[in-house]
């Protein structure tokens, strides 16, 4: 009796510190994950995608972003039901401006953008779909380990340095936010400079 409750509290303890781990982006891990059930591994993955509160310093789409885009989903949804309504967008209570608005979505639709292409880049290196998926996820969500190849006790040498470039811009695109790099791309901005 008393085995199975340390055992529990261990692997209590093990999820815990992995989650905040993972959604921080600290990069820290005390378990080999790799070796978890799919469907904990594929939580994982959604928190690394998800990453933290709005504010953090740490990577991931940041939770407010991913509420204010699910509420425009719904807003839209319920336009196309009733197209006479007029709906705002609140979040903590306040109304969220069509800017800030088309900025989030912009925001996301960009980081899935990248997301894909760089899998298929990456994916030229020939690992297996859940090694490459979770490179790109944990590079650009500058998580640390991925799942797989690059789990926790894994790393990125076996990839390509055509691939290795690719996973290093996707970390300066998640540090960065995307948007700030992207700009620098636009040559009407460095006419206007």
């Amino acid at each position: 009796m008393e085995f199975t409750a340390f055992a529990r509290r261990d692997t209590l303890r093990a999820v815990f510190f992995q989650v905040s781990s993972i959604m921080t982006s600290t990069g820290f891990s005390t378990t080999d994950f790799s070796g978890w059930p799919l469907f904990s591994r594929c939580i994982l993955l959604i928190l690394m995608l998800t990453g933290a509160c709005a504010g953090s310093t740490g990577g991931g789409l940041k939770v407010a972003r991913l509420m204010i885009a699910g509420k425009a989903a719904l807003r839209e949804l319920r336009y196309l039901m009733h197209p006479r309504t007029v709906r705002t967008i609140n979040l903590d209570g306040k109304p969220v401006e069509e800017g800030t608005l088309r900025s989030v979505l912009l925001f996301v639709f960009m980081y899935i953008a990248i997301i894909g292409l760089s899998v298929m880049l990456v994916s030229l290196d020939q690992f297996d779909f859940l090694t490459t998926f979770s490179a790109v996820i944990a590079s650009i969500g500058n998580v640390g380990p991925g799942l797989e190849l690059v789990g926790p006790l894994g790393n990125y040498g076996a990839f390509s340095d055509f691939s290795k470039l690719v996973l290093s811009f996707c970390m300066l695109l998640g540090r960065l936010e995307i948007i700030p790099i992207l700009l620098l791309f636009m040559p009407s901005l460095w006419r206007r400079v």
